[in-house]
């Protein structure tokens, strides 16, 4: 039972005492009596789980019934109805009961509004209606209610609503409305309830500042604002000395805390800030605490050397995380005297220095060790066999990146305890030993980014429980191991696997839902077994050397596939048009191969995709409206086709308003850019100045999925095993491991859902996103045969980081609109027939840090007073009315002819770039990657820059080469398309 359901039991056991309940004595009075049989009447209930209602009759008297309680003159003060399967509304009979002290309706099934008329019961004092399914907005009367103590309509997520202004006489006790829709903010008259000891106000909507008033609530005791949207500094809670929990994580929380806000809190056991913006030193005095057993400070800004902990050795201390800040220096050794600790957790830091693991083996209470992602350099060797069999019986153990060069030995003694153990991004090379394989109760292994060659063997008739396997970008080859039945999660990419035993991998691995051979050796047909597996929620077989056609029965899963990548093969023949009419897609990455024909028209069934990449192929067809109805794409990627006329769709057709990216380039598209197509895409106008949105594009492999806790975590495994890993957790405390559930999704990417990846052109070169910025936009329709003017709706789209139209037909003069574009980074016109002069307006775009308007007709001077003139004069050349810096010096703009892109028919790898890979990065804790590359403000930068990338395409592009140039006394190395 964790913490505030024991709050809420005592709180409830004084509340009854104090109303001075009589049980069995009374005898009931016969309108009470009528009333109660009334509201059985007219009460919806399921008569055959019931173990009250069903009994009510007229054989005893009310005050005998199941859930009722009478007080001495037979009137009915207390009713209890929970569990009782009552669905519909209630009845208003109830609220004649007007002796009526204690009501509790909790789990039931109402799926209606909280009505009322519930403040008429004017001597209520304990009112439970959590669990309930009740639904709508909450009715401000309930808070009205002066007599009321205890008001919990706590897990009824339908319900909605805001406090109002509380009554100057409430007697509020124990608020709590955790997990409902409940917004806006907590007004400042809460101090009006000055004898609150418990406020529950979590995984709600909650918004804006705290008031400074909740810090006059003398008598809390238990204060749980988490996962909420609070911002704003923290008041100080330095006068509620009862104080016991102060959980306030998961919210925007900012700024510095004060050490005084948690001076002489002698009864605090519990702090949680974990996940807000806190910054500067961490609060000297939650370190001085005595009474304290649970210090949780995790992603956050903090920074600064740690102090020690002073009195370690007497401290109740159970749980430290401090992961995710900026703290430095060394580790303080007072942590490992921390004698109960169960929980350390300081991943995520600048903690530097060389750790002796043996000093561990003092903390014998300890289960969850993360020591990862420091400057650290851990020393796990033990000196000998009888301390390594003594060293405590870690159940979690992080040690990513801690310059570890072996498998640490002691592990081998601890194959009884181990639950989760992450040794990746380390450097052990060579052989896994075979020993990693044997662990009973291990369910997690992530021995990812390191130099691993093979397996130790023999590998035969090994049968492991391993739930999830992270072996990716090793060195790995041969056989792919397929001996975990538990299996749901395989990540083998990025080794040099060749095969795999695909003889019933169905039922050697039913539980299967992640699957991924990416990047490794694999040739051959995709075989079809890899749609046995019936659970299968994502396959990615990218980057192999896969050949033939795709497997019908691939497309045909896509109403249950969510993740379907085959790109960076040697696919060929048409693409099944065999999606299934439920089709769940969210990501399909068929680029890089060699398809042919037209694009599926069934992939309008995948109502949910948002990635679509089918880039690089020899695809023939017309741009698709008919997936316009997919309102849902954020990134649609056509590059290097066939496909050809104009891209107009009929506005009937629907509207893709959350497109982010769009990738036309190298194909025979040809006309205006439609301004009603560009009109529609709404996420493209979002201002970031003005709220746009930020983050990452992902999304879940099942619905719905927000883990909180290990139930939430699991709710989607199969039945049988759920029963298994129960099993396998059960010696452990909720509270641990419902912690390190929240420390494994914390920041929204885990054991369910993926985080795109994708790279683009962008600033003349290929850019790798590892994570899609919402707030990152693109639009490439380069080397196509555009014409006209370029469109004014186009420089509507506000929120573009990157535009390229160059190589195509385009008039016309720059619009001076496009000093709307202010968040614009890359920006390509070159070669086309843009007459007129450079707008001013464009000088004023200050992120700006690539741009051509190479051979053009472009007249005047170039924009002088701005970071224009810190761009190569290559960027202005073959404008032949064009003058002024940087162009001077060559002759105003006159320059050789541009370069002419040679049309082939074949994708001949040897002389063409794949511009165009898109991969999907899957984790299960934390993605790691460069967001978008930096800006490139100064001259010098810009120069070292532009060289890096000459160099880059001289190498890979064999009709490029190198010229030499003098100009104004000075020599220029300059790249020039081959006249032969």
């Amino acid at each position: 039972m964790n913490m505030t359901s024991w709050v809420f039991l005592l709180s409830f056991c004084l509340i009854n005492l104090s109303i001075n309940i009589v049980f069995a004595t009374s005898h009931c009075l016969s309108h009470q009596q009528s009333l109660l049989l009334q509201l059985r009447k007219n009460l919806i209930f399921n008569s055959t789980k019931s173990i009250k209602l069903v009994q009510w009759n007229q054989s005893k008297h009310c005050c005998e019934w199941n859930g009722v309680t009478c007080n001495k003159k037979g009137h009915v003060i207390a009713l209890d109805l929970s569990q009782e399967f009552i669905s519909g509304q209630v009845d208003n009979s109830l609220f004649n009961l007007k002796y009526l002290q204690s009501l509790n309706l909790a789990y039931n099934e109402f799926h209606s509004e909280i009505h009322p008329n519930f403040q008429n019961l004017k001597n209520l004092r304990y009112l439970n209606l959590s669990n309930a399914g009740f639904e709508g907005k909450v009715p401000i009367e309930i808070f009205q209610i002066l007599s009321l103590h205890v008001l919990d309509v706590s897990y009824n997520l339908g319900l909605h609503g805001s406090l109002p202004n509380f009554p100057h006489q409430g007697s509020l006790h124990n608020l709590n409305l955790s997990h409902t829709n409940f917004s806006g903010p907590i007004p400042e008259s809460i101090h009006n309830f000055r004898q609150l000891s418990t406020l529950d106000l979590s995984n709600c909507q909650f918004n804006e500042t705290l008031p400074n008033s909740i810090s006059h609530l003398t008598q809390l005791v238990h204060l749980d604002l988490s996962f909420n949207n609070f911002t704003g500094s923290l008041p100080s809670f330095n006068r509620s000395k009862a104080l016991k929990v102060l959980s306030l994580n998961h919210n925007g929380f900012k700024g510095e805390v004060p050490s005084t806000h948690f001076e002489g809190l002698v009864n605090l056991t519990i702090i949680d800030l974990g996940d807000n913006s806190f910054d500067g030193r961490a609060p000297s005095s939650l370190f001085r605490l005595q009474s304290l057993q649970q210090l949780m400070l995790y992603y956050n800004k903090f920074e600064g050397i740690l102090e020690e902990f002073p009195n370690a050795s007497w401290s109740l201390l159970e749980m430290v995380d401090l992961s995710g800040n900026n703290f430095e220096g060394p580790i303080p050794m007072s942590i490992f005297k921390l004698k109960r600790l169960r929980l350390l957790q300081l991943t995520k830091n600048k903690f530097n220095g060389t750790i002796q693991l043996d000093v561990i083996g003092r903390l014998q209470n300890l289960s969850t060790l993360d020591l990862g992602h420091n400057n650290l350099s851990v020393d796990a060797n033990i000196r000998d066999d009888r301390e390594a069999s003594s060293f405590p019986n870690l159940k979690t153990l992080w040690l990513g990146s801690c310059n570890l060069r072996a498998f640490p030995k002691f592990l081998k003694y601890k194959s009884s305890t181990m639950l989760y153990l992450d040794l990746s991004g380390n450097q052990i090379s060579g052989t896994i030993p075979n020993w990693i394989w044997k662990f009973d109760s291990m369910i997690v292994l992530n021995i990812s980014y390191n130099s691993l060659t093979n397996f130790e063997g023999p590998l035969q008739n090994l049968s492991s429980n391993l739930f999830k396997l992270d072996l990716h970008s090793n060195q790995l080859h041969g056989i792919a191991p397929t001996f975990f039945k538990n299996a749901i999660y395989l990540d083998y990419s990025s080794n040099r696997f060749s095969s795999i035993s695909l003889t019933d991998i169905g039922s050697q691995m039913p539980f299967l839902y992640y699957l991924s051979l990416s990047n490794n050796s694999f040739h051959g047909t995709i075989h079809e077994s890899f749609c046995n597996i019936s659970g299968l929620k994502a396959l990615d077989l990218s980057y192999n050397s896969f050949n033939g056609k795709i497997p019908m029965c691939l497309t045909r899963r896509s109403n249950t596939l969510r993740l379907l990548n085959l790109g960076g093969n040697k696919l060929n023949d048409h693409i099944s048009d065999t999606f299934s009419t439920s089709c769940d897609l969210r990501l399909l990455d068929l680029s890089g191969n060699l398809l042919k024909g037209t694009i599926p028209k069934s992939l309008a069934y995948c109502k949910h995709l948002q990635v679509l990449n089918l880039g690089n192929n020899q695809l023939i067809d017309t741009f698709p409206c008919f997936l316009k109805k997919i309102s849902s794409l954020r990134v649609v990627i056509l590059r290097t086709n066939k496909l050809h006329g104009h891209i107009g769709c009929d506005n009937n057709n629907g509207n893709w308003e959350t497109l982010q990216i769009v990738d036309l380039a190298d194909n025979n598209f040809s006309g205006r850019l439609p301004p009603s197509l560009l009109q529609s895409w709404q996420a493209l106008m979002i201002d970031e100045d003005k709220g746009g949105k930020f983050g990452h594009l992902f999304f879940n492999l099942y619905d719905n999925f927000n883990p909180v806790n290990v139930k939430t975590a699991i709710i989607d495994l199969s039945s049988e095993l759920q029963m298994k890993l129960a099993k396998v957790i059960a010696a452990e405390p909720p509270f641990l491991l419902d912690h390190i559930v929240s420390h494994i999704f914390e920041e929204g990417v885990g054991l369910r859902s993926y985080e795109d990846s994708v790279t683009i052109v962008n600033k003349g070169r290929p850019q790798n996103l590892v994570k899609i910025l919402i707030a990152f936009t693109s639009l490439d329709f380069s080397s196509n045969n555009f014409e006209g003017p370029i469109p004014e709706e186009l420089m509507n789209l506000t929120a573009l980081h990157a535009l390229n139209l160059s190589q195509n037909a385009f008039s016309g003069n720059i619009p001076s609109s496009i000093g709307n574009l202010k968040h614009l980074e890359s920006l390509d016109f070159s070669i086309n027939s843009l007459t007129g002069e450079i707008p001013t307006e464009l000088a004023s775009l200050s992120f700006l840090a690539v741009m051509n308007v190479s051979y053009n007709h472009l007249v005047g001077k170039i924009p002088t007073g701005t970071q224009i003139q810190s761009f190569l004069a290559d960027s202005f050349i073959g404008n032949e009315g064009l003058f002024g810096p940087p162009l001077t010096q060559i002759s105003n703009g006159k320059g050789c002819s541009p370069p002419q892109p040679q049309a082939t028919e074949t994708h001949d790898e040897s002389s063409n770039i794949d511009w165009n890979f898109l991969s999907v990065e899957l984790g299960f804790t934390f993605g790691f990657g460069t967001l978008i590359l930096p800006l490139i403000l100064w001259k010098r930068w810009r120069i070292w820059y532009s060289k890096k990338v000459d160099d880059m395409l001289y190498r890979i592009i064999p009709q490029l080469d190198f010229v030499h140039e003098h100009h104004g006394g000075k020599k220029y190395r300059t790249l020039r398309w081959k006249p032969y």
